[in-house]
């Protein structure tokens, strides 16, 4: 009776330990969804992305704020844009300054390369003009006053061209729409005298006006551009490009005598440029014009 007493008061120990490795491990609790919105915690839990973002705000600095480049990235663009900071002077402080101080040459001079910078060209020739007269040896500002009264010349023969235009337009409907030249109106139409129509005299005197206005302009500019080029081939006579310009601006400017002297000089001092047969030709035809004109 004692051995089968303790054999069984054996089962349950063995039962128990199968029970013990049979039974499943207890799964950690996961944390309440509370908990899940707190800062810290979805750093902690979410430091992957945290990490990502970091980064990208990081590299999005230097592009944007320059840092760590010796820029200032977007300060600088609003500084240029809106002068803040002191980041650039606007036209009007410094026309206002070279009106102030008359007598200073650099006012003008910056006050012309603003004006050149925004396009104005007629007010930067202005004030490099005031400049020059108080620098005349000033070789650069003559060139660039030279090129901009070249600028100028081809702004009067854009509007000179826009005109010719305007007035084939406006006289283009009138001859569509005539009636035919054997009828009595027809005749009466085409009789300068008979009809007259006011809005297309009104229209044509206006491009008459135009054009009269634009070739005055190229041709005052034209001359001013050698006068300025005859300025500067004498403080430098040998330069051939100087000589060249002079002689194209002459010749614009339908100065004959001067763009002759002008291209032989060029011809003497750069003999072999390669524009020099372009330069023969022209100097050729120009005398041809001379003998011609004399005879």
């Amino acid at each position: 009776m004692a051995r089968g007493t303790q054999h069984r008061k054996r089962r349950p120990q063995q039962n128990a330990s199968a029970a013990a490795v049979a039974a499943p491990r207890k799964q950690k609790q996961k944390p309440p969804a509370w908990q899940d919105e707190l800062f810290f915690s979805r750093i902690r839990v979410h430091a992957k992305w945290a990490f990502v973002f970091l980064a990208l705000v990081f590299a999005l600095s230097f592009v944007f704020f320059g840092v760590g480049s010796g820029s200032t990235g977007i300060s600088d663009a609003l500084q240029n844009a809106f002068h803040f900071g002191g980041g650039g002077t606007s036209v009007s402080k410094l026309q206002s300054k070279a009106d102030k101080h008359p007598t200073d040459a650099q006012a003008w001079r910056d006050l012309a390369t603003a004006l050149e910078q925004k396009q104005r060209t007629q007010e930067a020739v202005n004030a490099l003009e005031r400049y020059t007269a108080l620098k005349p040896r000033d070789q650069g500002a003559l060139a660039e006053l030279a090129s901009q009264y070249g600028t100028l010349a081809t702004n009067y023969s854009n509007d000179y061209s826009n005109a010719q235009s305007e007035a084939l337009a406006a006289s283009t409907p009138g001859t569509a729409f005539a009636p035919p030249s054997t009828t009595a109106l027809g005749k009466a139409f085409n009789d300068p005298n008979a009809l007259k129509d006011p809005i297309s005299a009104a229209v044509q005197t206006l491009v008459s006006t135009k054009q009269s206005t634009a070739y005055s302009g190229y041709q005052t500019a034209q001359q001013n551009a050698e006068k300025t080029y005859k300025k500067l081939a004498a403080l430098n006579p040998t330069d051939a490009t100087t000589q060249i310009q002079l002689g194209q601006a002459a010749q614009s400017a339908q100065d004959t005598a001067t763009a002759i002297a002008a291209y032989e000089r060029f011809l003497k001092l750069a003999p072999t440029d390669p524009t020099a047969p372009q330069v023969k030709a022209a100097l050729k035809s120009l005398k041809a014009q001379t003998s011609s004109t004399s005879g």
